[in-house]
């Protein structure tokens, strides 16, 4: 997958990327650009889900970890609350936006081929197959992968992070970057802890901590229904604010990590090439 969407541009190799052709250009100076451009994409796509008082959020996490039966859950408590639309992002397939289809909210798979994570363009285009006039809510769930999506700015307000029982305690001390993004992480597939007794939730919460991030933590359970009402409530409050946002005019951005920001700007991490595909129905 890296090597298709710039990420293949590491602090090992990066030196042979600032070698100048012969225009003068490196290919880290080409990747700068590139991600110069999503984030004025990104800025475009705040100003649309602004403007309609839209709250954009941004669901990660690694292959596995409860993204789609969250949002399942979330729909079949909400939906006479809020008016939810989803953006979902994968390599193949339409089954998750299938799966969100069938709860009876519009949904439009992005499928990105070979890229690992969702840019600021792909939503863009995602967009023009929805109705922001219709939605209080846009959920967009980002490609699997605990890398590379928390440095892309998507236009998004809110940066959600989840992490399952069923991975290491230690996953937000392996992945900075990614836990640092989080606005809010959520400790999923609670109901196997007292199986997975390996992992530790005080200690995945201290990992948290470690890296100076004071956003929420909140334990749930989405196929049993375990500590839901917990992460509606975040919900209600993040709607009222992004309403009262918008009615002031004033906008929001999710977590900025430095540590993202420099290694896409230093290594040039950059969106993949090429053509995606977008299903709404």
């Amino acid at each position: 997958m890296c090597e298709t969407c710039g990420c293949n541009v590491t602090p090992g190799n990066a030196h042979l990327a600032q070698t100048p052709d012969a225009h003068g250009r490196t290919a880290v100076t080409v990747l700068k650009d590139l991600l110069s451009a999503n984030d004025r994409e990104a800025a475009h796509n705040r100003a649309h889900f602004d403007a309609h008082r839209v709250l954009a959020l941004n669901l990660m996490s690694s292959p596995g970890s409860g993204k789609t039966l969250l949002l399942e859950a979330t729909i079949e408590a909400l939906k006479d609350e809020f008016r939810i639309g989803v953006i979902e992002g994968d390599l193949e397939t339409e089954n998750d936006a299938e799966r969100i289809r069938a709860k009876g909210v519009p949904a439009v798979q992005i499928t990105t081929g070979s890229a690992c994570h969702l840019d600021a363009h792909m939503v863009h285009g995602a967009l023009h197959h929805m109705d922001l006039a219709d939605l209080d809510i846009l959920f967009i769930e980002n490609v699997g992968n605990l890398v590379c999506p928390a440095s892309f700015d998507l236009g998004q307000h809110r940066n959600i992070t989840l992490l399952s029982v069923t991975e290491g305690d230690d996953k937000p001390a392996k992945y900075p970057v990614m836990f640092r993004a989080a606005d809010l992480v959520l400790l999923t597939k609670t109901d196997l802890l007292p199986v997975m007794d390996d992992f530790d939730p005080a200690r995945a919460e201290h990992c948290l901590r470690q890296l100076a991030n004071p956003a929420p933590a909140l334990h749930l359970s989405a196929k049993k229904k375990l500590g839901l009402g917990a992460w509606f409530d975040w919900l209600r409050q993040e709607v009222a604010q992004q309403r009262e946002r918008a009615s002031q005019g004033e906008t929001s951005r999710p977590a900025i990590q430095p540590d993202g920001a420099r290694l896409h700007t230093e290594m040039g991490h950059a969106p993949a090439p090429g053509r995606y595909l977008y299903r709404s129905s």
